[in-house]
């Protein structure tokens, strides 16, 4: 069991932004049919989502989000000693995106910059990450950056992904403190006999040009090697079996129930499996906000999004208790415990701006600094 505990160490605010663009899941009737649209609607919960255009990564929505996290608390970049970018949407195959993001946020060169490649656990695994960080050093302030742009990579005749996936970018402050109130508390679990259920099997360094041809599936989908591939009965028994048991094990080892809590903020990953994994675990669903309906599944962004839709706009000032929750590729899974006032929850920005400077079309551009 890797449990870690920090103490000593808050969650100072959250944010997120997605693209402007919304597609209806309606809009795919006449690609799949009426019949079968409604379907998935009602397993998933996705009525419609957010996709960014050809060239906007999920690093230009983490950092409209960071951006307007920083002004709200009054943060300038140089406080800023981490900055980890946690995805599976990285800007370049090298180099890392955090180094994009510490440029384009005018962040100090003493801070640590990298890149951890994680998607649907993202934001559990990347608090575990930066709290060790600050835990261990002299760092104060650190961002974490997570998200995906997961649409870019479905085949679009895919029905079993094409409608799913909602395209988003999120960041939290995490900070070190005087006040032993203040603690983060982490589980994390990995099972990498799992690493085919949710893979896109070409374009990595094992198979660098494999064809972008596609094929028809034994499940009756079309896909590529350089498409998302999700074999969906084995990703279904794993989040409702493993994810309840991880659970349980974390109210274990922390003394808590489901009754300690405000807030369960869960990857959206489809409105049944969150139903399942609430009634075997007997959390009360009405503490578990759910952006699925209007943003479809944003990977590891999904359960900042849920959060700041929420209580983006509650400026009571008042303390909530969170549990989150991240479960997928990998596989890898984890639930995480903080406090955070609700006065530090944005509300979800839409934003479509393209760090221009980044986009190369000829190699010689490498060469123009600006």
């Amino acid at each position: 069991m890797a449990f870690f505990g920090f103490n000593n160490i808050k969650v100072g605010g959250i944010a997120c932004a997605v693209p402007s663009n919304k597609v209806s899941t309606d809009s795919y009737k006449p690609i799949f049919g009426e019949e079968e649209v409604e379907k998935f609607i009602k397993m998933t919960g996705v009525k419609s989502s957010h996709r960014t255009s050809e060239h906007q990564t999920c690093s230009d929505l983490g950092y409209r989000a960071a951006k307007e996290l920083l002004d709200r608390k009054g943060i300038s970049a140089e406080e800023i000693g981490a900055l980890i970018f946690a995805s599976h949407s990285p800007d370049y195959r090298r180099p890392a995106t955090a180094f994009v993001l510490q440029y384009r946020l005018g962040l100090p060169k003493d801070a640590v910059c990298y890149d951890v490649s994680l998607g649907c656990s993202s934001l559990v695994v990347g608090m575990q990450t930066v709290g060790s960080i600050i835990a261990t050093s002299d760092v104060k302030k650190a961002l974490l950056f997570v998200g995906d742009t997961a649409g870019k990579s479905v085949c679009k005749e895919d029905r079993s992904s094409a409608m799913l996936f909602g395209e988003a970018g999120a960041v939290m402050l995490l900070e070190k403190t005087e006040s032993e109130a203040d603690e983060i508390k982490v589980l994390i679990k990995s099972d990498g006999s799992g690493f085919k259920y949710m893979i896109i099997p070409g374009g990595g360094y094992r198979n660098l040009n494999a064809s972008d041809e596609p094929v028809m599936c034994e499940d009756g989908n079309p896909r590529s090697l350089m498409n998302s591939f999700i074999r969906g009965t084995s990703v279904f028994t794993f989040t409702i079996f493993d994810v309840p048991r991880i659970i349980k094990e974390f109210w274990a080892k922390t003394e808590t129930t489901p009754e300690s809590y405000d807030c369960f903020a869960f990857h959206q990953a489809n409105l049944y499996i969150l139903q399942q994994i609430a009634k075997k675990t007997k959390i009360d669903f009405g503490k578990m906000p759910i952006t699925l309906d209007r943003y479809g599944n944003t990977s590891g962004a999904s359960a900042i999004g849920s959060l700041c839709d929420r209580y983006g706009d509650d400026n009571s000032n008042s303390i909530i208790r969170v549990m989150a929750c991240g479960f997928g590729i990998g596989v890898s899974y984890g639930v995480a415990s903080f406090d955070i006032k609700t006065s530090d929850i944005l509300p979800i920005f839409e934003d479509d701006e393209i760090f221009d400077e980044g986009l190369f079309t000829n190699p010689n551009q490498l060469y123009i600094d600006k």
